[in-house]
């Protein structure tokens, strides 16, 4: 099994999405990653549902968002707020290369674990913080989650029906997209600063900011408005820059047409028996698609509904026109091409036997990832890692769980 982060050990003091998923991805690779837990809570979205894995009503049981978010990691349940728990977690990161966490702004420094704190005894820690608004700024000490930074990263400015349409209003994304993506952005600057530190030998404070990166993945539409100082607007699901590019109703189910360039629209309106169309001066070119978008896309609707969805797909596909249904959640693990990639895999939980989960996108040409540890039951590996990384006593651990300070 390739495991190319192995010699890589990651404290994961994060909770909800954003920070556990950049860990999970982290441990994908094979890093080492301990998850540091309240006792007897956990993170939170441990209890977030329903849906549940296991008797709804036993305390084993675990929510579905814990499970798609911490694979591949060993909980220990650890009281940070009391100094026992605090020396703990020292000699925790004492033999840690990477420590990502989401509290608040100076959260963390409040126990004496802030960066400052840390590298003191670890210089060549990366310490990645997680917020919604980043550690320094007019906005820094507000709390931040993906609903609110979404609408105020101008994601929700661009999602939803166009006003004047059934159904118009911004919208929010289906997944909480700002986190994922957040998540996604810490682990490339955490693995970018532990290059970094191959070469200087000193560890770095990363700050990662919720809306900094859902306003950097506006992507083209961050960019209409900074070239024109006009404000994209909600669109449906049309697309701003690309005609056609959108959603349309066939004769039983909708299908998204992708026309990507003036080649593939040229074949898409020989399928479409309306090639008179390639040669009218209003959309013989994409650029002039879009400036008379209202004038074309009713008549495409109108030849779409003719036939049923999958006669066109196939007609499209042969030749060379992307076009494809709108698949729901069982649709997907059910297509062809999801089961053929592996995307769905199976692994044993300690409670909960067989479970479900989606692996990682990541492929290794000639090497498959090692997924060797389901999400983990909350204090699961405390005895072991206190044991074998900070190297504390079996008689210490028996009174550190006496008192409380782990479970």
């Amino acid at each position: 099994m390739f495991r190319p982060l192995s010699h890589i050990r990651v404290l994961d003091m994060s909770r909800i999405l954003a920070g556990p998923w950049a860990a999970q991805t982290l441990a994908d690779m094979g890093a080492d990653v301990i998850k540091i837990e309240r006792p007897g809570l956990g993170d939170d979205t441990r209890s977030w549902g329903p849906p549940f894995m296991g008797n709804q009503h036993d305390s084993s049981k675990e929510s579905a968002y814990f499970l798609s978010a911490n694979r591949g990691k060993k909980s220990v349940a650890l009281d940070i707020s009391k100094p026992q728990g605090q020396k703990i977690l020292k000699k925790l990161v004492m033999k840690t290369d990477i420590l990502i966490e989401n509290y608040k702004v100076g959260g963390l420094s409040r126990y004496g674990l802030g960066y400052d704190d840390l590298k003191k005894i670890n210089p060549r820690l990366i310490y990645c913080s997680i917020t919604g608004f980043g550690q320094s700024g007019p906005l820094s000490n507000r709390a931040g989650y993906d609903f609110l930074v979404q609408a105020m990263g101008g994601l929700m400015s661009v999602t939803g029906e166009a006003d004047g349409k059934a159904g118009a209003g911004p919208q929010k994304i289906g997944v909480a997209l700002t986190d994922i993506l957040t998540g996604l952005y810490t682990g490339i600057a955490a693995l970018s600063a532990l290059e970094n530190r191959e070469k200087t030998g000193e560890g770095y404070h990363i700050d990662m900011a919720l809306l900094d990166v859902t306003v950097a993945c506006m992507a083209n539409q961050a960019m209409n408005f900074l070239v024109t100082g006009a404000s994209p607007i909600r669109m449906g699901n049309s697309h701003p820059n690309i005609v056609p590019y959108e959603a349309f109703a066939t004769a039983d189910h909708y299908v998204i047409v992708a026309v990507g360039n003036d080649s593939q629209f040229q074949r898409f309106v020989s399928v479409t028996n309306m090639v008179d169309l390639s040669e009218d001066e209003r959309f013989k070119t994409n650029a002039a698609r879009v400036q008379n978008r209202e004038e074309l896309i009713p008549l495409i609707q109108e030849c779409l509904k003719k036939r049923p969805a999958e006669e066109w797909i196939n007609a499209f596909e042969k030749v060379g026109v992307p076009c494809g249904p709108i698949n729901n959640m069982e649709q997907v693990f059910l297509n062809e091409q999801i089961q053929h990639r592996g995307i769905k895999i199976d692994m044993e939980h300690k409670n909960l036997g067989k479970i479900p989960q989606v692996a990682s996108p990541i492929k290794f040409e000639g090497n498959s990832l090692s997924y060797e540890r389901a999400p983990p039951a909350l204090g699961q590996d405390t005895k072991e890692v206190l044991s074998e990384i900070a190297e504390i006593s079996e008689k210490e651990i028996a009174e550190l769980f006496k008192s409380e300070i782990i479970s």
